[in-house]
Formats: structure tokens, sequence, C-alpha cells
């Protein structure tokens, strides 16, 4: 049976294509994309709710994992169901004004994200090089203002790129390659020099990558070297368990962030197939991966969430 064919052909939208070249597979290709963004929405929200309801995990350290799990679930979700819409029932088109509003919103989570792990390995270097002040810096109360104060940074470093792109005029040719709008696909649309979209977006990729990753090294070096100081092997271990959950998270995120934002630069010879599939992929995975890195290695999250898991 032939799909709907739902293509908006009016020169106020663009067309998303899907993955190019691998359009006859469009609906095999959805079946594991639909099952990653069900068990990473799953397991985020899983999180959510049973740290709500137990007191005892109301801490700074689970609740940054909720913020986490919270730019998660907004990242998977601002790009699945339209993807799935494309897959399903070939409905390509979307707005100019829906493209600025996803390109805007999967940067700003995106720099969310990042700020959120540089204070999540500023937790844990105080939690262990300042144990007996962590009450006094890290209080419960002060995670709301830190989560506000990263929002209002992603707001800050993506919105001048949003509005830069908005008022760049766009060629008769609005298709674009993807399953999502991105900046990068945007600005190649333009017939219009974009020296400076280019630039800011590099600056931008350089601050929260490069910066916030660096933040994130000092931290575990100076974790490291304390940890080193410690004479009980007992203690030693302990120490650097605490820290095993994030580093697998951080890695999950960054190493194939780096390799997008690469590809993006220096990969035109890398197929638009394998690229757009493994963006998607860097997209739905990490999310779907958090929830179980911290449910294994953090025992106290593990019996709560086993506990609330039996009883469904």
């Amino acid at each position: 049976m032939a799909p709907f064919n739902l293509t908006a052909s009016n020169t106020s939208t663009f067309i998303l294509t899907g993955i190019p070249g691998l359009e006859a597979a469009h609906v095999w290709i959805s079946i594991p994309f639909t099952m990653f963004y069900i068990l990473g929405l799953w397991g985020n929200v899983m999180l959510l709710y049973v740290v709500s309801k137990e007191q005892t995990l109301q801490k700074p350290m689970y609740l940054l994992l909720c913020m986490l799990a919270l730019t998660d679930i907004a990242t998977s979700t601002a790009v699945v169901p339209k993807t799935l819409f494309i897959f399903w029932f070939n409905f390509k088109g979307i707005t100019v004004g829906g493209c600025l509003t996803q390109t805007f919103f999967l940067s700003m989570v995106s720099v969310m994200h990042s700020a959120i792990l540089v204070t999540m390995a500023f937790d844990r270097y105080v939690a262990i090089c300042n144990p007996l002040r962590y009450a006094t810096i890290i209080r419960k109360g002060q995670i709301a203002k830190i989560g506000i104060l990263c929002l209002i940074k992603a707001v800050l470093f993506i919105l001048p790129m949003t509005l830069l792109l908005s008022r760049l005029p766009f060629c008769a040719n609005r298709v674009i390659p993807h399953t999502f709008c991105e900046p990068i696909a945007l600005m190649k649309l333009s017939c219009r020099d974009i020296t400076l979209h280019r630039t800011y977006s590099l600056v931008i990729m350089f601050v929260v990558s490069v910066l916030d990753l660096s933040l994130i090294v000092l931290s575990y070096g100076l974790i490291f070297r304390a940890v080193l100081r410690i004479s009980s092997k007992k203690a030693h271990q302990k120490a650097l368990n605490t820290c095993t959950a994030h580093i697998c998270v951080m890695l999950t995120y960054y190493t194939p962030g780096l390799f997008v934002n690469l590809a993006h630069l220096f990969g035109q010879s890398i197929a638009s197939h394998v690229h757009i599939i493994w963006v998607n992929l860097y997209l739905l995975i990490s999310p779907m991966l958090n929830p179980v890195i911290y449910g294994v290695k953090s025992k106290e999250l593990r019996d709560k969430l086993g506990k609330y898991t039996c009883r469904m």
C-alpha cells in the first residue's frame, strides 16, 4: 500500500526528506528508532517518578540526575515524533517557524545538558575532596537555582544564532536532506553569505564542547589526585565508585557528540545517510542508556527503581 503523501508545497515551508537513499527502508528503520525512544522515555520518566516519591533520594546528586533526565526527554521528544511522521506517513513539510523552533530547542537543550554534566562533576569534586563542607556548599535548595542558571546560559548562547538564522533569505530549493532541522542544514539553504553564522556556530561548539569538557576533566583530575592520597583501599574504591556512573554518562554523550561535530566540519566524504543515522542514534541512545547506567551503578537508586517496577 502506498504511503500517505502529506508533503507540503508552500513556500513558507521546508521539506525534510528523512534519510536520503533509504526511503524504501524508512518503515523498517522506524522500528529501532521507536523502540529506543520508548525505552528512553520510560526509563527517564521512571527515574523522575521514583526520585519525586522517595524522600531518601531527594539529594543534590539525584536532583541533578533528574535535571539530566528532563533534558534527555526533551532532546528525543523534539526529534522522534516528527521523524516517525516522515517515516510512516511521508509527512515531510515543516514551517519555517517550526524549523527555527526545533533548531533553537535542540541546540538550547544540548547546551543545558552539557552545563548540567559540568555541575555534576563539580558535585562529585566537592563530595570527595571536601566531604565535610559538602552539605554547606551543595544544598538541595540550590539545585533549582543551578537549573535556572543552566537554562539562562543555554538561551543566551543559542538565541542569537536562532535570530541570525531567522534573518537569512532562503533559496527556492527548500529541501533539507535530514530527519529534523539543524543550524548547518538551514545555513546551506541560504542565498546569502553565511560566514558570520558558521563562525558563531563554531564558537558555540568550542565553548560548549571544549570549555565544558575541560572543566569536567579538571574536576576529575582533582578528584583522582585526592583519591590517590587516601590510604584506605576500601575508601579508595568507594570514592571511585561514586564517579563511575557520571564518567560513563559523559562518555556516551561527548564521544559520539564529538564525532557528529567533526563530521559537520570535515566529513564531506561521509555518505549522508550514514551521517543522518549516526546523528539520530546519538540523540536516542544516550537518553536510553543514562537511567540504566545510574540504575546499575547506584545501589540506592537501583533498589528504589526495583521496588516501584515490581509494583507495576
